[in-house]
């Protein structure tokens, strides 16, 4: 019982550190993103989400079939850092709100962009974590 909590805790405390550090990225991202290409449209959550996409198809290849790496990485990085760096909900929300204020052509934008997009990204990611 002692191995199944000492595990249970060592992956939450994996998740929470990946997680600090994939959310603070993503905040000091979308701050400098605002400040260069202003907040008009949702330019920051974008490009995190595309960039999560390709990271994540890129590490999850390169981890399975590629090198045999400690599983711990995966709880920490996957779940901790890309799950708080990429930003689902808001792309969703920012994705309305424009919608709602009559800005119809970069709201389907966003909604087809990211979606459409992000699978491309994840796509090369899996073709170049093969490739490595």
């Amino acid at each position: 019982m002692t191995f199944l909590w000492s595990r249970d805790l060592q992956t939450a405390l994996l998740i929470s550190l990946g997680a600090v550090l994939g959310a603070n990225l993503r905040y000091w991202f979308c701050v400098w993103a605002g400040q260069r290409w202003g907040t008009e449209y949702p330019f920051a959550t974008m490009i995190i989400n595309l960039a999560g996409s390709l990271i994540l198809g890129f590490f999850v290849t390169v981890i399975t079939e590629r090198f045999m790496i400690d599983p711990r990485w995966r709880v920490f990085f996957v779940i901790g850092f890309l799950g708080s760096y990429t930003t689902f909900s808001t792309y969703t929300y920012e994705s309305i709100t424009l919608l709602m204020q009559g800005n119809w052509s970069l709201g389907i934008f966003n909604l087809l962009g990211s979606a459409i997009l992000g699978g491309l990204a994840a796509v090369l990611g899996i073709v170049l974590g093969r490739w490595v």
